[in-house]
């Protein structure tokens, strides 16, 4: 195995490549919306992917937990907890995912009132989520896959079938909006449509592909009893999962925060700041899958008892986030005008407001990703309570209540400068978090995981499922 930032960057670039697919599609969805339907039906899709995001974002912790619990066993050479692993959390998100369908969808108008959703935009946002609450079962699923095949050390397979998802999606998306040939014409619906058809037929893809490949994350024939509750495996997924989970519902909810605040100022503003939101997705990307990244190669360093190769890991994932974050952010701000009049109509007033959103909030990522990085190597030990305990203090004792309080001197502008203040803090914390508090000694499970050899630089990658990084 090479250098650890050489190795990093080559398993990061297809996580961050199956990132900027996902974002280029909602980005091309916006477009379709926007200029076809109009700034009420952007603001719609504003407030319904944020819940959308929240949903995504309450799955998340379980299978970062899943597939944090398949690279430490594979770090340590246990195929047998491997398959106990994917078993007991397959089965379970199974359950989960169809629980969040059943309940959304009734539900969805009271969702958008307590967000209170513009009353121009409401009608079209019911009918646009509740097609999402229908397709949560397969985007749950979709997500929770790819997790296990990263930890499992197959990066670039889930690039390849987030490439099929995301061109599915493109391709229906005008065609089920404006009902092109023999599609119905389906207006904010159809948008919602073509992601449930696209999530579907490459989750049922992915799945061939996987039992073709003879992959050891899907159960064969006599290896069904591993899909069952395991209480050991269940265990370690909720007491470490759920507060990684709570982390992305923290952001998320404080999200959902926001906009509600940036909804008082009328449709003109949240459309302006659901464009930025946009945009930010690519800033964001990159740390994100440079968390995703290490996290995956610290589990595997753990279970390898690789603790020197753990350190460094976190040194060159900081590196590599606060670079990848710094490119896309001044790309940004030398084409602005033009990237934002992509998500909104010619003329439009909300293009100006965007473009003051980002010059008081753009930059701030920078400095943000680096918590990423420092989160995505703690939470591979088990640490997963004082990541939490900082973003809720980050973001709901300051960023919330700054914005909240301020907007009553400084307007709109409080919330788009309380993203700098919130974001100092977080990465404050982090850095001392991870230099002084105790996440060397967490744990993800009590279980003891087979004994890795001795080999050297870390763990290879289970057969079948990639290289190794």
């Amino acid at each position: 195995m090479g250098p650890i930032g050489k190795s990093l960057l080559l398993f990061a670039l297809p996580v961050l490549g199956a990132n900027i697919l996902q974002s280029i599609n909602g980005s091309i969805n916006a477009i379709w919306v926007s200029h076809v339907l109009g700034e009420a039906a952007l603001t719609a899709t504003a407030n319904a992917n944020i819940i959308l995001f929240l949903l995504i974002g309450a799955i998340f912790g379980i299978a970062m937990a899943a597939s944090l619990l398949v690279g430490q066993a594979v770090g340590a050479h246990d195929l047998e907890r491997v398959k106990r692993v994917v078993g007991a959390s397959t089965g379970f998100f199974i359950v989960l995912s169809a629980a969040v369908a059943v309940l959304g969808f009734p539900f969805t108008p009271a969702i958008l009132d307590a967000m209170q959703t513009p009353r121009d935009a409401k009608a079209s946002a019911i009918a646009y989520l509740r097609v999402i609450f229908i397709a949560m079962p397969f985007l749950y699923l979709f997500a929770y896959v790819q997790m296990i095949q990263r930890g499992a050390g197959d990066a670039r397979t889930p690039l390849f079938f987030s490439l099929l998802a995301v061109g599915l999606d493109v391709l229906l998306n005008p065609l089920l909006i404006m009902g092109m040939g023999p599609f119905p014409k389906l207006g904010i619906a159809g948008s919602a449509t073509a992601t449930l058809i696209a999530q579907c037929t490459s989750l049922c893809l992915l799945i061939a592909y996987l039992y073709k490949k003879k992959s050891p994350l899907v159960p064969r024939r006599g290896e069904w009893h591993y899909v069952r509750i395991d209480p050991v495996i269940l265990n370690a997924l909720l007491t470490r999962g759920l507060p990684m989970g709570a982390q992305m519902l923290v952001i998320s909810g404080s999200a959902i925060a926001m906009m509600a605040l940036v909804n008082r100022f009328g449709v003109q503003t949240a459309a302006a700041y659901g464009a930025a939101n946009i945009i930010w997705t690519y800033v964001q990307m990159p740390a994100m899958a440079v968390g995703v990244s290490v996290s995956a190669m610290a589990a595997q360093n753990v279970g390898a008892k690789k603790w020197d190769r753990v350190d460094q890991v976190a040194r060159e994932g900081v590196k590599l986030a606060l670079i990848a974050t710094s490119t896309p952010v001044a790309l940004i701000f030398l084409l602005h005008r033009p990237i934002v009049g992509l998500f909104l109509p010619a003329g439009s007033e909300a293009i100006a407001i965007a473009q003051a959103i980002d010059g008081a909030a753009l930059w701030s990522f920078i400095f943000f990703s680096a918590s990423f990085a420092l989160f995505g190597v703690v939470r591979a030990t088990g640490a997963v309570l004082a990541p939490l305990l900082i973003l809720v203090f980050t973001m709901w004792i300051v960023r919330v209540p700054l914005a909240a309080f301020a907007t009553q001197y400084f307007g709109a502008d409080a919330i788009w400068w309380s993203f700098p203040i919130s974001s100092a803090c977080a990465t404050t914390l982090a850095v001392l978090y991870y230099k002084f508090g105790g996440w060397r000694k967490a744990r993800l499970t009590d279980e003891p995981i087979g004994e890795a050899p001795d080999c050297g630089a870390g763990a290879p990658a289970m057969a079948d499922d990639g290289p190794t990084r």
